[in-house]
């Protein structure tokens, strides 16, 4: 399809479906219209050839029988709307143009005789009007100027063709809207099944078709919704549970005297707890929030956090802002830009966080200074549990989770977040976010 064709064409089914509909019937009208006029005109076609041209002739020969001097007084008499007379010539006449005009001429000359006809022309204003000279009995010209004259369709014809169109498109529309609206229904539905796939039932009516497909994905919804849950209870139960063993391990470690590498397990063991405590928060935002949406204003938000780390000596500096407020969960905003920053400082040494306004939509960035990641792996590393091959910080790879929350917060408040290497180096982490009041907050 070339594409000035596809920036023309509709985006939604709807209007494909009914512009389909429509153009089909309009030319199914067009053909009908123009099936009306050829038979009116074959209908005309016939009638003139049928019984005009005997009229003629019967005029021809009254007006030989007059006196010469009676004859144009009876032109009004003889002369009816397809044909007249006249005992002036027309100069320089072009034969008849059309088929149909040379056959209607034709006709009539050879229903004159014997009136023989000495020349048969066209009228140069007139393309419909067949001109012709007869020689009368006594020697005179007699011009017979006969003209097809078309049958035309009524105007109520026409209006009622467009009215049977206009009827037919809003039938078409309606029938249309009928049939998608239900997909309209699901994909809606689809679309609110958020990170913490909680159900989003649709109305089970409608046709039998319909109904089936709403209950068979508002049981789809159910057991992802079931499995889901079931996986991220034991999670968040296996979690909590070695929280118990491991403070005990680390307890004894501390309490026994000349332990070999004690430095070593606790090292570990610390490492096991955060493991524990990131999975524990992870099953959590999995299974969603209850926190209420509120107005807040981004950089007060910001600005706040910023002066946290700041406080402890941590080299976090705001770059640039933007006065913008917007409906969101504030604590689950701020878990994903702690996250954000503390992954920043984990791998970059220090952040710079900046907000600003782009195409209709607030967005969020904190950048680091350290090696980045490489470009096919940007967007694993936001799945849970993804550590890279060889750590960006020699001490340590991290617990693969710190992105995956925020990834899944950031849905969960209908936005986005995106990784990008810098080209001066370092990461950039973008939060995109709605700028008006977030309706799909889940």
């Amino acid at each position: 399809m070339p594409a000035f064709l596809r920036r023309l064409w509709p985006s939604t089914l709807l209007a494909r479906v009914t512009l389909l509909v429509v153009v089909g019937m309009a030319l199914a009208q067009v053909l009908t219209y123009t099936a009306i006029r050829y038979e009116r005109g074959q209908t005309l076609m016939n009638l003139m050839v049928s019984g005009v041209e005997r009229d003629i002739a019967s005029s021809v020969a009254i007006l030989d029988r007059l006196p010469a001097a009676e004859r144009a007084g009876w032109f009004q008499r003889l002369e009816r709307p397809n044909y007249r007379f006249s005992l002036e010539g027309v100069g320089d006449m072009a034969p008849p143009s059309s088929p149909a005009l040379a056959r209607f001429a034709d006709i009539v000359t050879n229903a004159l005789r014997p009136f023989p006809v000495v020349a048969v022309g066209q009228l140069p204003q007139q393309p419909e009007t067949a001109c012709m000279q007869v020689r009368l009995n006594d020697g005179s010209s007699l011009y017979v100027l006969a003209r097809r004259v078309p049958m035309p369709v009524a105007d109520w014809v026409t209006w009622l063709l467009l009215a049977q169109l206009l009827v037919l498109a809003a039938c078409a529309w309606a029938g249309m809207r009928l049939v998608t609206r239900p997909l309209a229904q699901l994909a809606r539905a689809a679309d609110r099944l958020g990170p913490d796939l909680r159900p989003a039932p649709v109305a089970e009516a409608g046709p039998a078709e319909v109904a089936q497909a709403a209950r068979a994905f508002n049981a789809m919804q159910r057991r992802i919704a079931g499995t889901v849950q079931e996986r991220m209870q034991i999670l968040a139960a296996i979690s909590h549970d070695l929280q118990t063993p491991i403070t005990r391990m680390r307890l004894r470690v501390d309490l026994a005297d000349n332990m070999p590498e004690a430095d070593k397990f606790r090292q570990d063991l610390e490492s096991m707890r955060t493991l524990v405590h990131e999975g524990v928060g992870y099953a959590k935002t999995l299974q969603g929030s209850d926190e209420t949406p509120r107005r807040v204003k981004l950089d007060a938000l910001v600005h706040s956090i910023v002066n946290d780390y700041a406080d402890t000596g941590r080299p976090v500096t705001l770059v640039h802002e933007a006065d913008v407020s917007l409906s969101t969960r504030p604590h689950a905003l701020r878990r994903i830009l702690t996250n954000l920053v503390d992954n920043a400082l984990k791998y970059g040494e220090r952040a710079e966080v900046g907000v600003r306004l782009q195409d209709g939509a607030v967005l969020v960035e904190v950048c680091d200074h350290g090696p980045g990641i490489p470009e096919e792996q940007l967007a694993a590393v936001l799945q849970p549990f993804y550590r890279l091959e060889s750590s960006r910080n020699r001490e340590t790879g991290g617990t693969g989770l710190g992105l995956a929350i925020a990834h899944q917060l950031a849905l969960s408040l209908g936005g986005e977040l995106a990784l990008h290497n810098r080209p001066e180096g370092g990461l950039r982490a973008s939060l995109r976010l709605p700028a008006a009041t977030n309706q799909d907050i889940r």
